[in-house]
């Protein structure tokens, strides 16, 4: 029986190197190699209920009760779904629990868990193999904010009876530059996200980025605004905006899709965000059906050039017109047939460098049927979206995809050979989309199945011996 294993062995490693090409991952990832997941503390998972005070899970305006000990414990939840970075918001001590109203840059809302907690957090995600982000709000801060206390710091009331800092006082500047770089250094983060920032200047921001860059080597700096300042990646309104108008509803028009033509890997490309209706929620104004939009969206949102960025809860199809409606606190015990789909699509882009970062071109765009291409030189990747009420077919050349190649669906195992007449017929159904390989054509694979056949038929040969000697064995017995 040893011999037999060893020989099943044998002929495994026999068959590898006739197996289809793979692609593979490059480790040495920038913040364009990444997919962020962003969330919200007090939303997500309420892990220790020693510091739910005054907190009501049934009242969307009031603290719900996550912490960072519940994030903590669904760590798996994010790594089902590939993603690198998790982005948790604010987690200053506020009086909101979105964590927008700061109360302290030195202090941790007691509500999401103490020091030590947040702590045991980040060497979780750490040994995970994931990044961590947090917010750095630098305006609306609470009217109570200890730096109003103060008379050093300058600042003036908003309407919504926030506070902003004065943007032009040196003392303010000077002290957030420090309060943002001691943060990150502090709790050892891998990026920072600034909010709030439009009363400041692209000269003092780049002032700010500098010396962050400078407090902690290879950290990300990044913004949920569109800004002129050096951020490593910022948001594109007009992009997320193209995104909507392309998938909130069948046969929607299109034709701005080409904005993607432009190949900036910088740009956060999102669906939706934390501070606006959820992309669900046009969804069911449009009557669609969500799980069905989603899986067509996010292909797109996670094979187009930019950073892929997913609000949590997207994965349930979460729906909200506005906050604290579309921040609901996370239900795990909701159906998750999408968080499958999102994990594959995470997969692909992390193993291959051309998938994150390769040439983008538009070769077919009409009435919702779109079909592009990520390219190098290594490979060439096609990715087919129907997002029209009907199916759909298109014609590309062979000399966009190579010489010598077939397109081999990576979702749900499609395969398109070169035709005769030198193109390859992309012919697709109603709301479905599909990623493509293009694979060297190798034509009847010989080798690959007479070895297929005999691993086979070895292993029924070995389940045969297995059942027989155990038979044999209960004879003895009795």
């Amino acid at each position: 029986m040893k011999q037999l294993i060893g020989f099943i062995a044998i002929i495994l490693l026999l068959i590898s190197p006739v197996m289809p090409t793979a692609v593979y991952a490059n480790t040495g990832h920038s913040l364009e190699d990444e997919s962020i997941y962003d969330l919200l503390i007090d939303r997500f998972n309420n892990g220790n209920r020693s510091n739910d005070v005054d907190t009501n899970a049934q009242d969307r305006h009031a603290f719900n009760g996550g912490d960072f000990t519940g994030l903590q414990a669904r760590l798996q939840h994010i790594l089902d779904m590939n993603f690198t970075v998790v982005s948790i918001g604010p987690v200053f001590k506020t009086e909101t629990y979105d964590g927008n109203q700061v109360l302290s840059y030195d202090e941790l809302e007691p509500h999401f868990g103490t020091e030590e907690e947040f702590y045991k957090l980040i060497k979780g995600i750490h040994e995970s193999k994931l990044k961590i982000i947090a917010d750095f709000p630098m305006g609306q801060v609470s009217a109570d904010h200890v730096w109003t206390k103060d008379k050093k710091y300058k600042f003036v009331h908003s309407a919504d009876g926030t506070v902003d800092w004065d943007s032009q006082d040196p003392a303010v500047k000077d002290a957030l530059i420090d309060a943002v770089t001691d943060f990150v250094t502090t709790y050892d983060l891998d990026g920072i996200r600034l909010t709030k920032i439009s009363s400041f200047d692209s000269d003092y921001l780049n002032d700010m980025i500098a010396a962050i860059h400078a407090a902690k080597e290879n950290v990300y700096v990044i913004t949920n605004e569109e800004s002129d300042a050096d951020f490593d990646s910022t948001p594109s309104i007009n992009k997320m905006d193209v995104l909507h108008q392309s998938f909130t509803k069948t046969d929607a028009d299109s034709a701005h899709m080409d904005y993607f033509n432009d190949n900036d890997e910088n740009n956060i490309i999102q669906l939706d965000d934390l501070t606006g209706p959820r992309l669900t929620y046009h969804m069911v104004e449009a009557r669609m059906f969500p799980p069905t939009r989603w899986k067509v969206a996010a292909t797109a949102m996670f094979t187009l050039p930019g950073v892929p960025l997913m609000t949590y809860g997207t994965e349930i199809a979460v729906n909200g017109k506005e906050a604290p409606d579309s921040h609901p606190l996370f239900n795990f015990k909701t159906d998750m047939e999408f968080k499958e789909l999102i994990g594959n699509l995470n997969l692909l882009r992390n193993q291959s460098e051309t998938l994150r970062n390769g040439k983008f071109k538009m070769l077919h765009n009409k009435d919702g049927f779109m079909i592009y291409t990520r390219s190098s030189e290594d490979e060439t990747w096609m990715i087919a979206i129907n997002n029209t009420s009907k199916t759909a077919y298109a014609d590309i050349p062979a000399e966009e995809i190579g010489d010598n190649k077939k397109l081999r669906g990576l979702l749900d195992s499609d395969l398109i050979k070169e035709e005769d007449n030198g193109v390859f017929r992309v012919v697709m159904d109603r709301e479905l989309a599909e990623v493509y390989i293009a694979d060297e054509e190798r034509g009847f694979n010989t080798p690959y199945l007479i070895a297929s056949i005999l691993v086979y038929v070895i292993f029924l040969s070995f389940l045969f011996l297995v059942i027989k000697k155990g038979r044999e064995r209960r004879r003895n017995e009795q």
